[in-house]
């Protein structure tokens, strides 16, 4: 990982990018809500060098983002669940998704996020556009898209 910038900076922006501001980071924080949890299914649905995540999910866990539970003791294995903390990232990840639709996905999204309750779609203010209720992480699932591959 590249070596922290932002230490001089007293802005609360420039510290979370100190945690998330790297590609392999937020991808691996979308994986985690879209419900990867071990290690080898991190590598397979990001394409991600071993020693890359290997560093970015220590870094998750010891910001208390990622928690280690063990499912295996010999070998000893893991899986990496998303803390509160992890949790609340979730509007973040939704808002940079329908900003990267509105300005990055020509064949229409590749993923369409939709609520669970009556299958409307996400809006950008992170509501249902069917029934109008207020959505968060349990309640939507993710389907493809008109631009996925």
């Amino acid at each position: 990982m590249l070596p922290r910038t932002y230490e001089t900076q007293n802005c609360s922006i420039a510290r979370a990018l100190e945690v998330v501001g790297d590609r392999w980071t937020l991808l691996v924080i979308r994986s985690a809500f879209e419900g990867v949890r071990r290690f080898d299914d991190f590598t397979e649905h990001l394409g991600v060098a071993r020693n890359v995540l290997t560093d970015r999910l220590n870094r998750l866990c010891d910001e208390g983002i990622l928690r280690k539970h063990r499912y295996s003791e010999r070998p000893e294995r893991h899986e990496y669940r998303l803390t509160r903390k992890g949790v609340e990232l979730w509007p973040t990840i939704m808002t940079l998704l329908k900003w990267g639709d509105r300005y990055y996905a020509a064949d229409g999204p590749p993923v369409v996020v939709r609520h669970r309750g009556c299958d409307g779609a996400l809006t950008e203010r992170l509501t249902c556009d069917s029934c109008g209720a207020p959505l968060g992480p349990t309640d939507v699932e993710a389907h493809p898209g008109p631009g996925a591959r």
